[in-house]
């Protein structure tokens, strides 16, 4: 017979049981290492911001252009709101008479060719086209006005002259024309998403359509639309820079300017960059933050 002989386990083993390996392995899966990443371009850019004289002098340069992007952001963001609430009202109007029907029709073809065209293309043909159309068809109006004797001869109307309005003012009503297709889509969606039962609700507690609105719908509407707005608001903030193709001196077009004079191009557009990188992270965070109190507030 031949004997066999067992080693005995040591009860201080080291090997990682499967458990602990299956959370390690979960946990490095799982990690947002994206999020580490920028966090260290984050702390190796500020790092040089510091201590290296070029970025400092970069950042300087950029001030104007960051209080530019912002301003035309927000503005042409009020403007798409309003245009975009307007037409999804007017997208719905179910009326059969001349001017519910020409409203519609109105709406949607606007929306149909906002939505097909490239946004820079829009930003030339508003700049180039529709703004100068819009100057004459004022000057238009003030003649007839005058001719009517409603207007003095000199007047605002008539003496009005595109060159005049700034290329700044021309890319806000570009930007604001093609979000404004967009914020229709989602007012439009919002609105329709509210049950009939509530509509049927408020008719019969004798609210009128602007009651209804006011008060039943709006409010509902709001809470469901808000994050895609505000995804829209930093589609936006990054797509200002095109405006640059029309010379306005935000952060991107003095990026250009600073990299042709001083060909530092790799500083100059990291800078450039950082900052559009830093405000959409924080705008991001925004809206994170209000899709979460918009869900607490369902919940409750």
């Amino acid at each position: 017979m031949s004997s066999q002989t067992t080693t005995p386990k040591t009860s201080g083993s080291t090997e990682p049981t499967p458990l602990v390996q299956t959370r390690i392995t979960n946990w490095a899966a799982n990690f947002p290492w994206w999020g580490l990443i920028l966090a260290l371009m984050g702390v190796l850019l500020i790092y040089s911001f510091a201590t290296n004289a070029s970025y400092q002098d970069i950042i300087v340069y950029l001030v104007a252009g960051i209080r530019l992007t912002v301003i035309v952001t927000l503005v042409s963001f009020i403007l798409s709101m309003i245009i975009g609430l307007i037409t999804a009202f007017a997208q719905m109007s179910k009326g059969t008479n001349i001017f519910s029907v020409a409203a519609r029709n109105i709406a949607t073809l606007y929306v149909q060719i906002i939505r097909g065209i490239p946004v820079i293309v829009l930003i030339f043909y508003t700049a180039l086209v529709i703004v100068p159309a819009g100057i004459s068809a004022l000057n238009a109006l003030g003649d007839w006005m005058v001719s009517n004797g409603w207007l003095e001869v000199e007047n605002s109307l008539s003496n009005l002259n595109s060159r005049g309005v700034s290329f700044v003012i021309r890319g806000i009503i570009a930007l604001a024309i093609n979000y404004g297709a967009f914020s229709a889509e989602v007012f439009r969606a919002g609105i329709q998403s509210i049950e009939k039962g509530q509509l049927e609700a408020s008719n019969a507690l004798g609210l009128n359509w602007i009651q209804t609105m006011r008060y039943v719908v709006m409010p509902q509407a709001l809470r469901r639309i808000l994050p895609p707005l505000g995804n829209d608001f930093i589609s936006m903030l990054k797509e200002s820079s095109l405006v640059s193709v029309l010379g306005v001196g935000e952060i991107t077009q003095l990026g250009k300017k600073y990299s042709a004079a001083s060909f530092l191009y790799p500083q100059t557009y990291n800078t450039v960059a950082f900052l559009y990188l830093s405000m959409t992270l924080i705008l991001s965070m925004g809206v994170k933050y209000m899709e979460q109190r918009m869900k607490v507030g369902e919940d409750k």
